[in-house]
């Protein structure tokens, strides 16, 4: 087992010493840094910048769905809650194809991902308990957002809640681990307190959560930051850039009026150097200052402020005033041929709307291509989106108000209507009996499409719905197939053949 030592990990002596009980010795070290990182490597959140959440296996068919279960000789550990999303590297290790995993402990591992068996693992540094927290619902608060892997460096990049060992500092961290054995990178981690400001505001990692997933553009890595559940002090939203060649000088923007948080597990989306992010409610602000919104930056973050970057609903300060985030769901790139305008960006809110947006020109106040109340409750997850022969379909977690005759559920999908504009209808609900995150797999792009998701603190089993239809697919396994209790908003990852889903403590692998 190798452990990095910094001085905050002494923070973690006491955590490290439980992690190398807890794992014994590992192979770590063996691998080779030029080892090539291949297509079928899950290095993001949702498998894509767009987060569409798609995959495509050609022998993943609706039949074939149906003989999933837990393969009971795969054996991974990793101590702590995870949040986010697995990432999976084919080749990643001495030939061998790995996952990563990241927890609320700080802990940070690879695995063998035929058997589980641990390759790395390294502790970053002390969480933080909730009662050293001025608000919040996650205990400890470690890492919480989905890690990013630039394939090029092989390097992982992630945030950590850390705290010094006499408690009195906590402070957010951005790593660069190598992919061949976790070890940090010369010049990280970077101390966002002590690094960022943006204009007059200065980033106060104690008031700061760092919830969605990062992404890596052109070079440099994104991380975004709200508040605490509870939204205590004056916290901002924050898009935080940090180039990897000169990490000692991250760029920064945030939200002009308290709040405004970017809180969204999905986080960051990107596409052809463009840079999308949401926000949600902000604070007495009277004019608009970057809240309840979808954002375009450009490479830095740099955000030009002109209503061909952000969009806003007309009725922003009533979803300030009642909490009411346009936040609630990162933005998903939509391509909708045949529609006009047909480059969109998917937002969804707790205001149980579903707005889709020109992202060639976002128009600025009320200017959405539509709007459509398509949930009874909040809809707070990761959507993500598919195309099959029949349509185009956004599929997330929310109580359906127009669903089919005989549906009901707490997962719903969405069809694109074609027009000049597009607009939306409730193509099917479903039940998933939680608050995971759907994902999606299809044998070619189109066909055989299968949504999953994970009845994360609920029933903690994995649900696959035909795309189509939202009929059930995979109706959650036998009595040896419930896994664990999983977190609000994780989603699965198919990989290998697999799917992969993350528990306290644990990582499952399904198998046919």
């Amino acid at each position: 087992m190798m452990i990095r030592k910094s001085s905050f990990v002494l923070a973690g002596m006491f955590a490290t010493i439980i992690w190398m009980w807890y794992f014994g010795t590992s192979d770590a070290g063996t691998s080779n840094i030029n080892e090539g990182v291949t297509s079928s490597s899950v290095l993001e959140h949702h498998n894509s910048p767009r987060r569409d959440g798609v995959y495509v296996d050609p022998t993943l068919t609706k039949a074939a769905a149906a003989t999933f279960h837990i393969d009971p000789t795969f054996k991974a550990h990793v101590p702590g809650a995870i949040y986010g999303q697995l990432l999976f590297v084919a080749g990643g290790s001495n030939g061998k194809d790995i996952l990563i995993a990241a927890t609320e402990e700080n802990n940070v591992a690879a695995f063998d991902a035929a058997t589980g068996k641990t390759v790395w693992a390294h502790n970053l540094g002390a969480s933080v308990p909730l009662s050293e927290l001025p608000c919040g619902n996650i205990n400890p608060l470690g890492i919480t957002g989905t890690p990013v892997i630039d394939p090029v460096s092989r390097a992982i990049f992630v945030d950590a809640m850390t705290m010094s060992y006499n408690k009195i500092t906590k402070k957010h961290l951005i790593f660069a681990l190598a992919l061949k054995d976790g070890s940090t990178l010369p010049g990280w981690p970077i101390d966002v307190s002590a690094s960022v400001t943006f204009g007059n505001k200065a980033f106060d990692s104690l008031v700061q959560n760092q919830r969605g997933a990062l992404a890596f553009v052109n070079g440099t890595v994104y991380v975004p930051y709200g508040g605490h559940y509870g939204d205590c002090g004056d916290y901002h939203g924050w898009l935080v850039g940090v180039p990897v060649t000169n990490p000692g000088a991250p760029r920064a923007w945030a939200t002009g009026a308290l709040g405004g948080g970017s809180w969204a597990p999905s986080g960051v989306a990107s596409e052809n150097g463009s840079i999308f992010l949401a926000t949600g409610n902000t604070f007495r602000a009277v004019n608009w200052a970057g809240g309840e919104a979808l954002l375009r930056f450009s490479a830095g973050p740099l955000f030009s402020g002109k209503t061909t970057d952000y969009f806003t609903p007309s009725n922003w300060r009533t979803l300030d005033l009642f909490d009411l985030d346009l936040g609630g769901t990162g933005p998903v790139i939509l391509d909708v041929p045949g529609a006009i305008p047909s480059k969109l960006l998917v937002a969804l809110g707790k205001d149980g709307k579903i707005y889709l947006v020109d992202r060639s020109n976002m128009g600025g106040v009320g200017k959405q291509v539509s709007s459509e109340k398509v949930a009874k409750n909040s809809i707070i997850n990761a959507a993500a989106a598919y195309t099959t022969t029949r349509g185009i379909y956004v599929v997330f977690k929310g109580k359906g108000i127009n669903c089919p005759p005989g549906q009901v559920g707490d997962l719903m999908a969405v069809r694109i209507v074609l027009g000049t504009p597009p607009r939306v209808e409730t193509a099917w609900c479903a039940r998933q009996n939680g608050e995971g995150s759907p994902m999606v797999t299809t044998t070619d792009g189109r066909n055989e499409t299968i949504v999953w998701s994970v009845g994360a603190e609920g029933d903690n089993r994995l649900h696959g719905f035909d795309g189509d239809t939202g009929q059930i697919v995979y109706a959650g396994g036998g009595p040896g197939d419930v896994i664990g209790l999983v977190r609000r908003f994780h989603t699965p990852i198919l990989a290998g053949g697999r799917i992969y889903i993350a528990a306290d403590g644990v990582v499952k692998a399904f198998v046919r």
